[in-house]
């Protein structure tokens, strides 16, 4: 399949079935946003790339034409990869490592929080192979089309937030192989792997996560072989009874590490044939997530429990700082195919850090006009110059970085989810027809909602969950009283809630605003 750039098609005039908050005029050409305006440089060097196979495609909506793909297990193993790794692992060590859970209350919370929470990327994913849109540009039918650039400038902020996170992991890991290695060296190995899958594109990013899930598979496996005398006498080791606090917090973690996913799924469908059912969709998906994060975490909340009894493991977990360590401690015994699956681990830390800096560069793309002009290339560039610095200084207090930028992106990411949902279930009757989704209006603002709803929810959402949050730097009022951080809860919540009454009034009073408008023609000139 050629990932060449595609030309929008002109848009036609649509039907009286259109949802009311949508005008039946043509849209307006965003030649910007339809990568139109490279020139010089950018359009010589975008097209050699192009002849080598690499995507040059912007985030124009990719016509259903041209959305042929049907290699649906891509579907599954584009997301189980990117889950089921040393980075998924990591979140689960956070209830022993950080808030002091033991084994079995951490892996009851997390069987609970996985089975419900995966539940939301996978209902995201299926936008894509339906709509042909990325996830920013889809956010415009209920952000509208200036509304959408504050999920998209937070989207940028958050996929580079989380290269950052996977970059450090993957540097910790690396350097646990030897005293001669440090953090710095693994932190840019991994920056340039990922560089290198993500520059290609699309395509690549699919074949890649094909295979990038299997050294993490055989690894965990051997963990699991290895360490299972420690593991089993550590469930019997006495803990100290877990508050509702820490229960509540952990949750809110998992919970956040997941939805986190959910302005980025779409982004890995839109090539893919929207003949498949939803629901297959919706099924490949969610095993993905379900299968990966409840076994990732899992075993990192079991390993970290038990570390503290362990001294060879307690020693290479540095004091609950290096989950690197933590893994290749448990592997020591194996000797020299320890020190390999250690390094495949490692390596393979690109499984997540492709996808993510792939939709911080569509997103920021999808903030302006002015930033589609530029190529998705320059961005992957970008992001690669940020990252590599940015990780080396926050590798130095991995786990109060590792809690503040996952909790961060899941209050936002909560919110958003709740209103593209109610969006899409109340207000476009659950349909990705032409009628709910006239694809063509993507980049006329005057055609698009005006997202007014969707600011006012996103605002009182943020607004109702900050008495709720627990932070190293903020504690709310209500989670000093020992609520723990429920502010990913309340957040989705209200935002749903305040969505679907501002939608709702906006839908009413345009209506009685156009009935009165065709009663007295005059009114409307």
């Amino acid at each position: 399949m050629q990932f060449e750039s595609v030309e929008r098609k002109q848009a036609e005039s649509h039907s009286s079935s259109v949802t009311p908050d949508l005008a039946s005029d043509k849209p307006a050409r965003n030649d910007l946003e339809d990568n139109r305006y490279h020139t010089g440089f950018l359009r010589r060097t975008t097209n050699l790339l192009s002849r080598y196979g690499i995507e040059t495609h912007g985030i124009a909506p990719v016509p259903a034409e041209e959305r042929l793909e049907t290699r649906w297990y891509q579907m599954f193993f584009v997301w189980f990869s990117a889950n089921m790794n040393i980075l998924t692992f990591s979140t689960g060590t956070v209830g022993p490592a950080f808030f002091a859970l033991g084994v079995n209350d951490s892996i009851t919370i997390i069987v609970i929080v996985d089975l419900v929470v995966c539940l939301l990327p996978a209902f995201f994913a299926v936008f894509g192979p339906k709509l042909g849109t990325r996830a920013m540009v889809q956010a415009r039918f209920s952000w509208g089309y200036f509304g959408a650039i504050i999920p998209t400038v937070l989207n940028v902020f958050s996929m580079q937030g989380f290269l950052i996170l996977n970059c450090i992991v993957g540097g910790q890991t690396l350097a646990s192989l030897s005293s001669r290695l440090d953090d710095t060296l693994g932190i840019v190995i991994i920056g340039i792997i990922s560089l290198v899958v993500t520059f290609c594109g699309y395509r690549i990013i699919h074949w890649y996560e094909s295979v990038a899930w299997i050294p993490n598979v055989i690894t965990f496996i051997t963990m699991l072989a290895v360490g299972y005398p420690q593991l089993r006498s550590n469930q019997s080791a006495p803990v100290s009874p877990a508050t509702v606090a820490e229960v509540i917090s952990f949750a809110s973690i998992l919970a956040s590490s997941i939805l986190s996913w959910c302005p980025m799924t779409p982004d890995y469908g839109v090539y893919h044939s929207p003949a498949a059912s939803s629901a297959r969709i919706f099924l490949y998906t969610y095993l993905a997530f379900f299968t990966a994060s409840v076994t990732a975490h899992t075993i990192g909340a079991a390993f970290a429990a038990a570390a503290p009894n362990v001294p060879a493991w307690n020693a290479g977990f540095n004091n609950s700082s290096s989950v690197g360590g933590l893994l290749y401690s448990v592997l020591l015994p194996t000797g020299a195919f320890g020190k390999l699956l250690t390094a495949l681990v490692a390596l393979s830390i690109p499984s997540a850090c492709a996808p993510t800096m792939y939709t911080f560069s569509t997103s920021f793309m999808a903030v302006a006009p002015w930033f589609a002009a530029v190529p998705r290339w320059v961005y992957i560039l970008i992001s690669e110059g940020i990252l590599i610095p940015v990780a080396i200084v926050g590798a130095k207090r991995f786990y109060t970085t590792f809690v503040d930028i996952l909790n961060i992106i899941g209050y936002w990411s909560s919110v958003f989810s709740a209103i593209i949902l109610t969006e899409h279930v109340l207000f476009r009757r659950a349909s990705f027809s032409e009628d709910q989704y006239p694809i063509t209006t993507w980049a006329s603002y005057t055609l698009l909602p005006s997202g007014i709803p969707a600011v006012v929810a996103f605002v009182c959402a943020c607004g109702a969950l900050v008495p709720f949050m627990s932070q190293a730097w903020y504690v709310g009022p209500v989670a000093r009283h020992g609520s723990g951080d429920v502010g990913v809860y309340v957040g989705f919540v209200v935002g749903a809630i305040v969505y679907a009454l501002a939608r709702g009034f906006e839908k009413t009073w345009y209506k009685k605003k156009m009935s009165k408008s065709d009663a007295y023609p005059g009114l409307s000139q």
